[in-house]
């Protein structure tokens, strides 16, 4: 998967991709992504994105079930409360913060009642950063665009794709790295990949396709 000869390494990504697909196929979808499979709109997507903001899968998937049925829809989301939102989206991280930010959003996009399609206007939204940024154009709007969460800092950085340490180093980086073909994709791929064997405490390396070519930056104990 990786060669060098007589210069940087080089990476087969379309067989790592294809690996990491393959791993996907085993395990539970991202709650996100089973979102996106059912149709969400792209109102739906941001808010689901932001509610998953430090969230488990189970409760995002959950919470955004129950505000949808209140509120699929900008105009909807607008004639709710603070509280009716709040006790919609509980138990999420953060849930008063993510209820304000939500209304607000709704409201800010009155004018137009759609959710913008570039990064810089997402990132002027109320608690919306690159990250959620970045995921929403993926899978809203179908752009090419890397999302970097935790999993997608670490494994790259464990595995010796790249060597950063801020996840805006690792958008560069991976941007650099991989073809943009496999940019939608990488954000779910490695978030179950992440989330089932290269987890972040006691990473379960003996089930890993990647053991030999990796050089398991960081890494103590495994099984």
């Amino acid at each position: 998967m990786r060669t060098k000869i007589g210069g940087p390494i080089s990476y087969d990504w379309d067989r790592i991709f294809a690996v990491l697909r393959q791993q996907a196929s085993a395990h539970p979808s991202p709650s996100l992504n089973v979102l996106t499979e059912g149709g969400s709109t792209p109102w739906q997507i941001l808010a689901s994105t932001i509610l998953s903001l430090r969230t488990r899968d189970e409760v995002t998937l959950a919470a955004s079930r129950r505000l949808f049925a209140l509120a699929p829809d900008l105009a909807s989301m607008r004639s709710l409360t603070a509280q009716t939102v709040e006790q919609a989206i509980f138990p999420a991280g953060f849930y008063h913060t993510k209820a304000k930010h939500l209304l607000q959003i709704a409201h800010l996009l009155a004018g137009n009642n759609e959710v913008p399609q570039t990064r810089e206007e997402l990132l002027a939204l109320p608690g919306v950063g690159r990250k959620t940024a970045n995921l929403v154009l993926n899978l809203a709007f179908a752009q090419e665009a890397i999302c970097v969460d935790t999993h997608v800092h670490r494994i790259p950085n464990r595995l010796g794709w790249i060597s950063t340490t801020t996840p805006e180093q690792s958008e560069a980086a991976l941007e650099a790295l991989w073809p943009r073909k496999h940019w939608i994709e990488a954000n779910a791929l490695l978030v179950g990949f992440g989330q089932t064997v290269c987890i972040p405490q006691s990473p379960r390396c003996s089930l890993c396709p990647f053991q030999g070519e990796c050089l398991r930056r960081g890494v103590g104990k495994t099984r």
